[in-house]
Parts: structure tokens; C-alpha cells; sequence
């Protein structure tokens, strides 16, 4: 019987290839043999995501910013003339906000982001992964077979709680809760465009993982999971494998919120 779980010679794409999240994808794609192809536009923290795997040989790294659609352009054209199609896009591109004392995202109690970090924050989250998809989804109409994923939040369905961050003195910025948000929007559009060329869409939204956050503010969200736990990264890698294969051939344009429970109490 086939393993529809197989990514086996697939090739994918993974945006913000050099971050924390990109790990865990790029371990899900391995272990189903994928050839992996990172972007990102810090260079150092891509040969360290290299470095990590280095015993597996099929990852190619690409130094590119995301909102500009030329270097994008120069990629694509790199994949194909050497491995014909993109089989996977995953949208996990996005500037992330870590919960560090070091970091003011919010500075008083007014909605005071900063109209530099609103337009950057969509640039990258969502004209990157528009630009990404209009991009990288050449060759999938080409063959009319194609994945695209894009990483959401629990942010995508849910308001910030910022009482999460008051010991902190920090507010989780609107430009990351809108960005999520949108992304949704994106992945239901082209859902139902691509629906009849062979092309599927959907949304992984994790909710808060564990990381090096301060000890209140995992007491803090613990209280507001019904599993009384924060998400183990390590929990995400077989709905990427899932949602990447053709184990989920007849789902597109749905959200998959990995939120303990949170987003429904």
C-alpha cells in the first residue's frame, strides 16, 4: 500500500528557514526524505540551521529578503532549471516577538506600535508570503499538483491577552495579531482559486510553545489551556508531515489551531 505519508524526493520550500519554528519543519521533512530548500535573509543563521542537519545532505539554503520579489524570482528560477517544480511551499516567514524583559513591544497603554513596525510587520508576514505564492506556485499550475502551507497562530482566531504580559510592562504589538489574522484570509482565497488545478491550501496554527519564557508568564497561560501546558515544538512535526502530503488530499483552505484547547474555552 502507498505511504501517503511520503514526501519522498518532494521538493519544499520553507520560508524563514533560519528561525526557531523552521527546525522542527525541517525535521518533519527529513524524516519523509523531502529535498529542503530554506530562505532566509539572515545568512548566519542559515548555515546554522545547515550546521544542525548537516548529516542530511538534501538542504540547500537561499540568503533572500522575502519582500523583494526579484531575488525571489532568481530563486525560483534556480529550483526549477536544476529540480523542475516546488512540490510544498511553507509560508513560516514573519517577525517574530519573543517574550523577553529586553523587549518593549508596546510602550504605554495607547496603541502606540510605531507606523514603521505596522508596514514591516505586513510586508514581510503578508505581501512576503503573497509574493512567496505567486512566486513559488509557477511550477505547481505547471503540473496542476501542489502544497502550500502557511503558519499561523492561535493569534490567527484569537484577540492577544495582554494581561499575559503586564509583569512584563510589554503589549503584544496589533501589527502580529493582524498578520496572523491575514493570513487566514490568504489561505481561504486561494483555497477555493486553485481548488480545480490541483492545488491546496491551508493554515498550522500553533498556540504559545514552550521556549525560554520567564516562569510568570507560563504560570500566566497554563491557567488559560485546558491541557495546562504549553505546545512542545516537537508536537508540531507530524501535522506539517500531514498537511504537506498527500495524507491530506481532500482538505484545503482549513485552519489546524494546535492550541491545547485554548482557542474553545
Amino acid at each position: 500500500m502507498k505511504d501517503r505519508f511520503s514526501l519522498l524526493k518532494q521538493n519544499v520550500l520553507i520560508t524563514g528557514g533560519a528561525g526557531f519554528l523552521a527546525k522542527f519543519h525541517i525535521q518533519a521533512l527529513i524524516e519523509k526524505k523531502a529535498n529542503i530548500f530554506i530562505i532566509d535573509k539572515n545568512y548566519e543563521g542559515l548555515i546554522k540551521q545547515k550546521q544542525k542537519f548537516s548529516k542530511y545532505k538534501n538542504i540547500y539554503i537561499f540568503n533572500c529578503d522575502i519582500t523583494n520579489k526579484k531575488e525571489l524570482f532568481k530563486i525560483n528560477k534556480n529550483i526549477l532549471n536544476r529540480f523542475k517544480k516546488i512540490d510544498v511551499l511553507i509560508n513560516n516567514a514573519f517577525n517574530d516577538y519573543k517574550i523577553d524583559k529586553k523587549i518593549n513591544y508596546v510602550k504605554s497603554n495607547k496603541i502606540d506600535i510605531g507606523i514603521n513596525s505596522w508596514h514591516n510587520d505586513l510586508e514581510v508576514g503578508l505581501t512576503g508570503a503573497l509574493n512567496c505564492i505567486e512566486i513559488f506556485s509557477k511550477s505547481m499550475l505547471k503540473y496542476k499538483k501542489g502544497v502550500i502551507l502557511n503558519i499561523g497562530s492561535d493569534l490567527s482566531i484569537l484577540s492577544p491577552n495582554q494581561n499575559l504580559y503586564n509583569h512584563l510592562k510589554i503589549k503584544k504589538p496589533i501589527s502580529y495579531s493582524v498578520t496572523k489574522h491575514g493570513l487566514l484570509g490568504i489561505t481561504k482565497y486561494f483555497a477555493t482559486l486553485w481548488a480545480k488545478k490541483g492545488i491546496r491550501i491551508n493554515t498550522l496554527s500553533p498556540g504559545a510553545i514552550e521556549l525560554n519564557q520567564d516562569k510568570k508568564f507560563k504560570e500566566k497561560i497554563n491557567e488559560l489551556i485546558p491541557m495546562g501546558r504549553m505546545c512542545k515544538a516537537y508536537e508540531i512535526l507530524e501535522i506539517v508531515q500531514f498537511l504537506c502530503s498527500d495524507a491530506s488530499s481532500y482538505m484545503t483552505g482549513q485552519n489546524i489551531v494546535l492550541d491545547g484547547g485554548r482557542s474553545v474555552w
